[in-house]
């Protein structure tokens, strides 16, 4: 069974492309990286995923009654806004308890045992502003240990933090796969991927190779990923397929 499906999606900006006719499926409990060069159109697929960023052409499905939960970019989130931790992390339950549920002694409980899970118990009234980037890394995955969501996507979760963080959070990546969640994440370090991910997509704008990772990760893959990058026209329209 597919928890994600695309069937030759087209996703783009101002009706410019940036991911052509990709068709493929993420398997339930599968734990899928997406890689490729800068440009390549990865968070785009993401954003396409998650609704925010509707189709030029082709579809995205998700498997029906699954709970889905995203994390951005670091880039994307205001530091600055006047929220702690604490607040942060139980944001994770406002799908079930609604903005302005009550934190009950259970509620309670849950965002505590999640701040604990990811090492920062003591940390509950800091402003978040004053996170390092780890530590804001580390908040943020406890909010998504309370979404309980059964499809998990990530945007670059491991960059600009420590090697412990990483470490750490990857533990937290394993334990969702661990559990027949579906996690897909946006990566650039190789080396993670090859060694933790044991699917992985090569984008360039499309699908280079799709699959295993040890079969997709070929030095000619990589390469091939690269040149179709440079190549591309971002101010190419929509190309249209030949009816069969």
């Amino acid at each position: 069974m597919s928890a994600i499906r695309l069937t030759d999606l087209t996703l783009g900006y101002d009706r410019h492309p940036a991911i052509h006719h990709l068709s493929g499926e993420v398997a339930t409990g599968s734990l899928t990286a997406i890689v490729g060069p800068n440009g390549a159109g990865k968070s785009t697929l993401l954003k396409g995923i998650t609704g925010t960023l509707l189709p030029l052409a082709g579809g995205i499905s998700l498997a029906k009654g699954k709970r889905l939960a995203y994390l951005p970019q670091s880039a994307e989130l205001d530091r600055s806004f006047p929220i702690h931790v604490y607040d942060l992390v139980a944001m994770g339950l406002w799908s079930r308890a609604g903005i302005f549920g009550r934190i009950g002694a259970s509620v309670a409980h849950k965002v505590e045992h999640a701040i604990a899970a990811v090492e920062l118990t003591g940390f509950e009234r800091r402003p978040i502003g004053t996170l390092s980037g780890g530590q804001m890394q580390r908040a943020l995955f406890a909010r998504l240990l309370l979404q309980d969501a059964e499809i998990i996507l990530l945007d670059e979760p491991f960059t600009a933090i420590d090697a412990r963080t990483t470490a750490d959070l990857l533990a937290l990546v394993q334990r969702w796969h661990g559990e027949s969640r579906t996690v897909v994440a946006v990566l650039h370090d190789i080396e993670t991927v090859r060694r933790a991910f044991p699917q992985t997509l090569l984008l360039a704008r499309e699908a280079v190779a799709w699959g295993a990772t040890a079969d997709v990760l070929t030095p000619e893959n990589l390469l091939k990923a690269r040149r179709m990058v440079e190549a591309f026209d971002s101010h190419a329209a929509p190309c249209q397929r030949d009816a069969a």
